[in-house]
């Protein structure tokens, strides 16, 4: 059964680019790591999206990170990978308008918005977006840190 706090039950969590580039850098963040571990471990489905994935690739691909896009390949391969759809960009477009229409814009008018594309896949596998942004992608969808989601399941992190 996925572990609950509070009555909310954590079932599935998506990546950020943030904590995901943590996870497959050169140099790992041995907590975030750690953390990343015990969660695969757990009854939590792990969800690589595509837009989270080009953002960071794109990245890596920029400082010639070879080791970092080996890693990120074989997590692509490992974890569950929810590839771009046209659903997910209707509702990341209608959740952008909303968005804006009450003065609360995440990103520059003409900026694609990898946030509100993000939080459109959450939104659709009903998943809580783990990120460093939470201000910006709570607007749209569940979001927490992922120090947030190891002290809900009582992770140890060292």
């Amino acid at each position: 059964m996925p572990p609950i706090e509070n009555d909310l039950v954590i079932s599935s969590i998506i990546l950020d680019s943030g904590p995901l580039g943590s996870v497959v850098h050169p140099r790992p963040n041995p907590k975030i790591y750690t953390w990343f571990q015990q969660i695969i471990a757990l009854d939590v489905r792990v969800i690589l999206p595509e837009i989270a994935d080009y953002e960071l690739r794109r990245e890596l691909l920029h400082q010639d990170f070879t080791k970092a896009i080996e890693r990120l390949n074989r997590l692509k391969e490992n974890l569950i990978y929810l590839p771009l759809n046209t659903q997910a960009m209707l509702k990341a477009a209608e959740l952008w308008a909303h968005v804006r229409k009450r003065g609360q814009a995440t990103a520059d008018m003409s900026a694609l918005d990898i946030d509100v594309i993000l939080a459109a896949q959450a939104l659709q596998v009903q998943a809580i977006v783990v990120t460093e942004n939470v201000k910006h992608i709570s607007r749209y969808a569940p979001a927490k840190r992922w120090e947030e989601i190891a002290e809900m399941l009582n992770l140890e992190t060292g």
